[in-house]
């Protein structure tokens, strides 16, 4: 039985659909972010030994992972989806320069899907690689997106992705702690490998770090989150505009958290991989038994 995710219920996704697409003609110039995590989590492919036929990147915006992965793995055909659709038209360049932007060798554009990532528009077992870079807080629930994960991969097949944790912008909970929702819920990394585990994925790795940003004001850092498309899509949100006054409490209360002239944003970066392997049960619970033949001769 899969595990029961808290999120669920939580999360605006329309408002999530309608940030990213605001944002889709300029995201080149606010995802830094979202194109280091990508830098990192790339890195952990050089201890990883697979040879895909077929990568899919969950969650893939405007294609910013698509070079590293071109160039890793040049034979792979590549897949994109995203569900925001002005994201996906934003990344699209011109033919002539797709070479140049993939590397050397690649002649056909990646392939770019608007989809929910919990409705895999892919056939079962049809995929090598997923690869998902800060994607899942975005979700309601994460559950449903890494069953479909797990059923469009190849037996063999390796989930890899980064998603944000709890601690992430704990400052900003801590100043404006007003009774409304002001960033995403974030899973702990410990629930994240449950539910890859519940989801039929093998030995999920977790692992974290803590990365922090540094702001001159409160404004400036705000004004990049926009940029990123990060703004709170939780339910539980301020739906209209922040009172003058509980916006100066806020202010007054994150400037006391300034060190060495700057006020700090916390990312805590939540990386991790799983494999899919044979099932050992039946959907309806059974076990599974295989006998390996004697060879003949």
């Amino acid at each position: 039985m899969s595990p029961v995710s808290p999120h669920s219920g939580f999360v605006d996704r329309q408002h999530v659909g309608r940030r990213f697409a605001r944002v889709a003609a300029s995201y080149g110039e606010g995802d830094f972010f979202a194109r280091e995590v990508d830098r990192r989590m790339q890195e952990r492919l050089d201890f990883v030994k697979v040879e895909p036929k077929r990568i899919l990147d969950l969650g893939c915006s405007r294609g910013g992972s698509f070079p590293g992965l071109s160039a890793r793995y040049p034979d792979a055909e590549l897949i994109g989806l995203d569900v925001a659709p002005a994201m996906l038209s934003a990344g699209r360049i011109p033919r002539a320069g797709w070479q140049r932007w993939l590397g050397i060798g690649r002649t056909v554009e990646p392939l770019r899907l608007a989809a929910d990532a919990a409705n895999l528009p892919l056939k079962s077992r049809s995929t090598a690689i997923v690869w998902s870079n800060l994607l899942l807080h975005w979700l309601d629930d994460p559950i449903p997106a890494l069953a479909e994960t797990h059923r469009v991969l190849e037996v063999g097949g390796l989930l890899m992705f980064s998603t944000l944790g709890p601690d992430t912008l704990k400052e900003l909970r801590a100043a404006f702690a007003d009774g409304y929702a002001h960033t995403q819920r974030f899973a702990d990394m410990h629930d994240l490998g449950d539910m890859l585990v519940g989801c039929g994925f093998a030995d999920p790795v977790m692992d974290m770090e803590v990365i922090t940003l540094t702001y001159d004001d409160v404004d400036a850092m705000f004004a990049e989150l926009r940029a990123a498309g990060s703004s709170c899509a939780m339910k539980a949100r301020r739906h209209g505009m922040t009172g003058r006054k509980s916006w100066e409490n806020g202010k007054v209360a994150y400037e006391a958290m300034r060190k060495d002239g700057r006020l700090p944003a916390t990312f805590e970066v939540i990386y991790g991989h799983a494999w899919k392997v044979e099932p050992k049960k039946t959907p309806d619970g059974r076990a599974i038994v295989r006998f390996d033949l004697p060879r003949k001769g």
